[in-house]
């Protein structure tokens, strides 16, 4: 792990532990760091803690005065931290059930958010059950037992829901106009991957390694190819191109094609938003 993240990451879990105490069961690396595809100057930290119940306001509270960009630099682009209770995180349920986010760094807007109620429905309701749903697969241990042991995976019902809600926000963004490559859809199709893989071969995989696992295994989308380059420095696709691969994606999980394979001679999807909790 790059120096200044590991030590970004030890300075974060002492200050959690300094306004939780024994409250604080456990810490996790999640989003890039977790399927280990962090890239310094481009990726965000992805951090979860666990209580070992509901938190009061004022702890809440405290927690996002010390663990704020102002209090405690982070090194990425951002941090995007949440909080879950215990049971919540043991439920597997697909619900949000977070007790705190916040999104604080030099690279993206503020945010906290103190209860699930709080979350507008447009920003999605849908990152925390996949969110849980990686880290109960590659959650990085910062401090407590196995992430797996600690976060219950979703049904495959579940899943399949937030995918499709995934897919279906991601659809409903505005499309850049025009035939030119538009920054960000190398992501949204690279997203879209992802969810892909998940739904055919049951594992979570990094934006790129989904996208290869995809191009490996034979789909034909140019588009997906083109994503990847982009991640190096080629063109990303248009919008149009990237909202093409996204609505195949979510009608191959919707059972409303065959396999993405089979359809995917596109020129790629639609737009898609980058970010998660940024809103």
């Amino acid at each position: 792990m790059d120096s200044d993240l590991q030590r970004y990451l030890d300075d974060l879990v002492a200050a959690a532990r300094d306004v939780l105490g024994a409250d604080l069961v456990g810490a996790y690396a999640a989003g890039s760091v977790g399927l280990g595809a962090y890239q310094a100057g481009r990726s965000d930290v992805d951090v979860a803690l666990v209580s070992a119940g509901p938190l009061t306001d004022t702890a809440k509270r405290a927690l996002v005065a010390r663990l704020r960009h102002e209090a405690l630099p982070c090194p990425a682009r951002g941090l995007e931290l949440v909080a879950y209770d215990r049971a919540v995180a043991a439920s597997g349920t697909p619900e949000p059930g977070f007790e705190v986010e916040i999104n604080t760094g030099a690279g993206m807007p503020f945010r906290c958010t103190l209860d699930p109620a709080d979350r507008p429905a447009a920003d999605g309701r849908f990152w925390y059950g996949l969110d849980r749903s990686i880290l109960h697969q590659s959650g990085l241990p910062l401090l407590g037992p196995p992430a797996g042991e600690v976060f219950a995976d979703l049904t495959p019902a579940n899943l399949r829901r937030l995918l499709i809600e995934a897919l279906s926000w991601w659809l409903a963004l505005p499309t850049p106009p025009g035939d030119q490559p538009a920054p960000g859809t190398e992501d949204a199709v690279l997203g879209a991957c992802r969810s892909l893989v998940r739904h055919r071969d049951g594992i979570w995989l990094a934006k790129v390694a989904a996208g290869q696992r995809l191009v490996d295994a034979g789909d034909r989308a140019e588009v997906i190819g083109q994503a990847i380059a982009a991640r190096h420095g080629g063109p990303p696709p248009t919008g149009a191109q990237a909202r093409a691969f996204q609505q195949r994606v979510r009608d191959e999980i919707a059972g409303q094609s065959g396999p993405a394979a089979n359809v995917l001679t596109v020129s790629g999807p639609g737009w898609a938003a980058t970010r998660r909790r940024a809103g």
